[in-house]
């Protein structure tokens, strides 16, 4: 029976997605033909054991798990608001994770961040210097143009997946200005074009299908004649510290969650998941740094950082709080050599 409400936030992986209901008829894709999701690979905490501990450890609120679904249910952009250190990218892995989405595809914006970048790179100077005759060259070997094509994090999103796909659009708002709103269409039209396919597919005899490389694998999937096409929207988190503001089209387009830094309970239940119960000393540290961060700003990650060390470097009283001092400086906005 479907339900909305797939995202638990309890951090046990499930098939829940699978009963999520279905879009509304102005979100609908048909994308094809379908592709089955990716499997995360049996190395993943290897490959990437900071990201994938996170997941695991995620603290979630009520607020973010209503609006994670949310997102899901009405197949729109989840736009994640927050200071530095809340969990605003660790919220895209977790709930991949929980949901088996498969590997979270991660496009990190620059103010030199196109649309492009994100949807397929492609080297014409590596197809020019591959097309040039040499001796002994066997023209077989040369390839076709989807041979010096790669798809991006979000064109890798977008092919016609039978699972949604995670796709992370981390710091959005160090983006040229222009790039929110080149996202819109692709983002509300789920597809785009690749030029260069669509003009070979154009001059070809065969049917116009490329093997062309997807994000982050060495694993090709067919793209017929240079479109593409999502099946089920994929689950995009973008992520920003409010250093800016975005057009009102984009922000329409969007759920939008705004993380607020965290209270001691929830401050407690985060070094709870990481670093067990909280003793004593933990306990201290954890009410210096809600104190320090009335009048400053601090990041969750700076107190797991002090927590930890301090834990295991043997210290007495004065040097771990010297120590822990020194882990977590302001970010921003405080006087030197303000003490805990």
């Amino acid at each position: 029976m479907a339900h909305w409400s797939v995202y638990t936030g309890r951090n046990e992986p499930h098939d829940g997605i699978d009963d999520l209901p279905a879009p509304p008829p102005w979100r609908a894709f048909d994308g094809g033909p379908a592709l089955p999701p990716p499997a995360e690979s049996d190395d993943e905490a290897a490959v990437s054991p900071d990201r994938t501990h996170r997941a695991r450890t995620y603290v979630a609120t009520p607020e973010s798990v209503q609006l994670v679904n949310a997102a899901l249910c009405l197949r729109r952009p989840l736009l994640v608001t927050g200071p530095p250190g809340t969990g605003k990218s660790s919220l895209a892995y977790a709930v991949a994770r929980e949901l088996r989405l498969g590997p979270v595809l991660r496009w990190n914006i620059t103010s030199r961040s196109t649309l492009s970048d994100g949807l397929y790179q492609y080297d014409p100077l590596s197809r020019l210097y591959a097309a040039r005759p040499g001796p002994g060259s066997d023209p077989r070997a040369r390839g076709g143009v989807e041979d010096h094509l790669r798809l991006g994090p979000l064109g890798t999103a977008l092919l016609p997946y039978d699972r949604p796909r995670a796709l992370l659009v981390d710091e959005i708002d160090k983006s040229d200005l222009d790039l929110p709103n080149d996202l819109l269409n692709v983002l509300e039209e789920g597809q785009y074009e690749i030029p260069e396919l669509v003009r070979a597919a154009r001059h070809s005899a065969a049917d116009g299908t490329a093997e062309v490389l997807t994000d982050g694998t060495d694993t090709p999937v067919a793209i017929a004649r240079g479109r593409v096409r999502c099946r089920a929207f994929p689950f995009v988190v973008l992520t920003s510290n409010g250093e800016r503001e975005f057009p009102p089209a984009f922000l329409r387009r969007c759920v939008r969650l705004k993380l607020r830094r965290p209270d001691r309970g929830r401050l407690t239940d985060i070094v709870r998941a990481h670093l067990g119960a909280p003793d004593a000393h933990a306990e201290s540290l954890i009410t210096r740094f809600l104190e320090r961060a009335g009048t400053g700003e601090l990041a969750t990650d700076q107190l797991l950082n002090a927590l930890y060390l301090t834990g295991v470097a043997g210290l007495d009283a004065d040097s771990r709080d010297e120590l822990a001092e020194q882990l977590m400086p302001y970010l921003s906005g405080a006087a030197d050599g303000d003490g805990l």
